[in-house]
């Protein structure tokens, strides 16, 4: 008997960026990182600069977060909640803030100007950061792909001091806010919103959730990752084509990850991911197979545990890696934003998924593709 599922979806965060995205090319998230967190001066890692040399509004190099000096193409990271320890990485390593570019913003913003609640933020992210970020892909940005543009404040104190220059840039956030690393430049990534096989999704009401550990209640399991530019060709293919290509290649990796385990038995069904057009022409052609609990009406149902096959080899991840991450940042240094004041959905509701349509095979022949259901 066929399984009829709903839409299954990352979370509110990245389906209000959807209708944003639709809206306008201004509409992107926004994490506001120092609104929260004010960036130290003299943070740890190199990019500071010889002894004299003086950064942007007269401070000295040596003494300057390597976050104010960052150009486009430089990548950051830090693992301290408060940012202490942020430096310049190479993008090929983990990162957190791939930069897109510097906005000096005195001119709208003068010297007495105060310093922007959220929703101003967001107003100046959408005005000044967007078309960076997009000149910075050359126009191929995936709008249910797994990058965000941010953008990095100076923060109170150095607004105060006459500091307006930010950096805009690219970041994978989890459902929550909290961001992923992200491996190699956001330029030449696939930018399909996928994870590497053995990694697990929590659950937020009817919301998919963050990377967890497996032990504990989740909605999806993922077993691999397809490639449907190799499956089927450059042409994109419809939902349908997709589908037929997918329940092959997914219930292939399920009988692999799981040693042939009866899924059904423990009613648990191999679903996938879907890509649309608009992913399609951005690049993104990869699409996440996974295992998860057999919907009850249209409600997720949460499980525990792996159906990994105990006996197989130790899973290997994928080179630049896909997110891999169980934990992501405890403590996020930003909060998720939304233009017009929208915010991520609380109530658990049902919506549209960022990366196209997410079908489920039962363990008989028999496949259904469901249709779109807005929250």
């Amino acid at each position: 008997m066929p399984v009829n599922v709903q839409w299954f979806r990352r979370g509110g965060l990245r389906s209000t960026r959807l209708v944003m995205i639709g809206a306008s090319a201004g509409a992107f998230l926004l994490l506001v990182l120092s609104t929260f967190t004010s960036w130290p001066v003299g943070g740890g890692g190199g990019g500071g600069g010889g002894t004299g040399t003086r950064g942007d509004r007269g401070v000295t190099a040596a003494a300057v977060n390597p976050a104010f000096e960052a150009n486009a193409g430089d990548c950051l990271n830090w693992t301290r909640p408060d940012l202490s320890d942020v430096a310049r990485v190479d993008c090929g390593s983990q990162h957190l803030f791939e930069v897109t570019g510097t906005v000096d913003i005195t001119s709208t913003y003068g010297k007495d100007a105060r310093f922007p609640d959220n929703e101003v933020w967001q107003t100046i992210s959408a005005d000044h950061c967007t078309e960076t970020s997009l000149t910075y892909l050359n126009e191929k940005f995936d709008p249910f792909g797994k990058y965000s543009v941010g953008t990095l404040n100076p923060g109170e104190r150095r607004w105060g001091e006459g500091y307006r220059t930010l950096r805009c840039g690219l970041q994978v956030a989890a459902a929550s806010g909290a961001l992923l690393p992200s491996y190699g430049t956001a330029k030449t990534q696939d930018q399909s919103l996928v994870y590497d096989a053995g990694v697990c999704l929590g659950i937020n009401g009817n919301s998919v959730g963050d990377p967890i550990e497996c032990a504990q209640p989740h909605t999806f399991e993922i077993i691999g990752v397809a490639d449907l530019g190799t499956l089927v060709g450059p042409d994109f293919p419809d939902p349908a084509r997709q589908d037929d290509v997918l329940a092959e290649e997914c219930s292939t990796m399920a009988a692999e990850y799981t040693g042939g385990a009866d899924l059904r038995g423990d009613k648990l069904a191999v679903s996938w991911d879907t890509r649309v057009s608009e992913s399609w022409a951005a690049g993104s052609r990869r699409a996440n197979c996974k295992i998860g609990a057999i919907p009850e009406g249209n409600t997720l149902v949460a499980w525990t545990g792996s159906v990994r096959n105990p006996d197989a080899p130790p899973l290997t991840t994928s080179n630049p890696p896909q997110t891999t991450t169980v934990a992501p940042q405890a403590e996020p240094t930003g909060a998720p934003l939304h233009s017009e004041g929208q915010q991520p959905s609380t109530t658990g509701q049902p919506s549209a998924p960022p990366s196209g349509q997410s079908s489920v095979a039962p363990t008989s022949s028999t496949v259904t593709r469901t249709e779109e259901q807005e929250g």
